[in-house]
């Protein structure tokens, strides 16, 4: 799903969606614990509306995660991939570039 691009600025992507299954939260238990009604949350989501700095903060403390790892300008890719990759890459020995 792509947010909308509005006017000059770029679009502001997340995982609130994704980190909120991940805990099995609903966005109306999301929308108590930031002080926002649950339709802010669909939105939120959606990249319909996007999150004041200081309600950004407030989403990324209770997901315990910092701001980069649930907004990002650019579109994210799939969690798993980007776990993977990265154990990935430490896990793999060094071969000293040959065989």
């Amino acid at each position: 799903m792509s947010p909308v691009r509005r006017g000059g600025r770029l679009p502001i992507y997340n995982r609130i969606g994704v980190l909120r299954a991940e805990r099995k939260m609903t966005r109306a238990q999301l929308a108590e614990q930031v002080d926002i009604n649950v339709q802010s949350v669909g939105a939120l989501e959606r990249g319909d509306n996007y999150p004041s700095l200081d309600l950004a903060f407030r989403i990324c403390a209770v997901f315990d995660l910092p701001v980069e790892a649930v907004f990002s300008r650019n579109e994210f890719g799939a969690m798993s991939a980007e776990l993977y990759r990265r154990n990935g890459d430490a896990d793999q020995p060094d071969h000293g570039g040959a065989r």
